[in-house]
């Protein structure tokens, strides 16, 4: 199957370093990067020129205006230009561990989108690791928070992973993978998400509604994020709306996503 990677970022072109670094260096590499830009200044687009001839895959570049907090536009245009079977789907902001997207192919399987979690580096740590280009972790390392995340137990990782029919509060949309004709059944991500929200709950949430399981995946596809303060929220009120109205109605397509119904 193909397979694409999905990077969602906005102007911190530092951290989206490291990022592909981390991709560069992947035991398996996807068939594409696709980065869904949300309205970066040069200084992104400047990066992700230098690095392309340092990967062997095709690098894209998907960008448009700043205008406030639009992730899931950006996302929407992204998936409209992907031609894979599979989509992994990451954040400009997490350091991937060198078998990620291995993990995620090897644990895919038919009607079902994969969760992974992701390891916090210390606000003092993830300067370091800014400064110098870290991209390897281990586990006993002290810049982590909850360091037992960080031990990778391959062998294990089918018995300690569980599908379920439920969305889950550990789900994140900066480790989650899923089927691109799954994302496209449910109209991709709702648009009527606008500023902070739980957009990727809300296209999890749709995505059960319709019949896809999910499968939360531990100690694989290991993956850091990198520091910093947090957005602030700002009235989540519409979101909130939505979501309960998805849960309510086992809501599945969305009318304002890929396409506006």
């Amino acid at each position: 199957m193909k397979v694409t990677l999905l990077i969602t970022t906005y102007n911190w072109p530092e951290a989206l370093e490291l990022v592909i670094l981390s991709v560069i260096s992947q035991s398996v590499l996807p068939n594409e990067v696709i980065i869904a830009d949300d309205g970066s200044t040069e200084d992104t687009k400047h990066l992700i020129s230098k690095l392309k001839d340092k990967l062997s895959i095709p690098l894209k570049h998907i960008w448009h205006e700043d205008v406030g907090f639009t992730k899931t536009i950006i996302l929407n245009k992204a998936l409209q230009q992907i031609t894979s079977d599979y989509i992994i789907q990451i954040d400009g902001d997490v350091i991937l561990h060198r078998h990620f997207i291995k993990d995620h192919i090897r644990l895919s399987e038919q009607n079902t989108y994969l969760f992974g979690s992701r390891i916090s580096l210390k606000e003092e740590y993830s300067k370091k690791v800014l400064q110098n280009k870290t991209i390897k972790f281990y586990w006993t390392n002290s810049g982590l928070l909850r360091r037992s995340r960080a031990l990778y137990l391959p062998f294990f990782s089918k018995f300690l992973s569980k599908k379920s029919t439920e969305n889950s509060s550990k789900l994140r949309g900066c480790n989650m993978s899923y089927w691109r004709k799954d994302a496209i059944a449910i109209n991709g991500y709702n648009q009527d998400f606008i500023g902070w929200g739980y957009e990727d709950f809300n296209f999890a949430q749709r995505l059960l509604n319709s019949g896809v399981s999910s499968k939360r995946i531990k100690h694989v596809a290991i993956q850091f994020h990198i520091y910093h303060k947090e957005a602030p929220r700002g009235n989540t009120e519409i979101g909130d709306k939505i979501q309960i109205e998805t849960l309510k109605n086992k809501i599945t397509k969305c009318k304002n996503g890929l396409v506006q119904l």
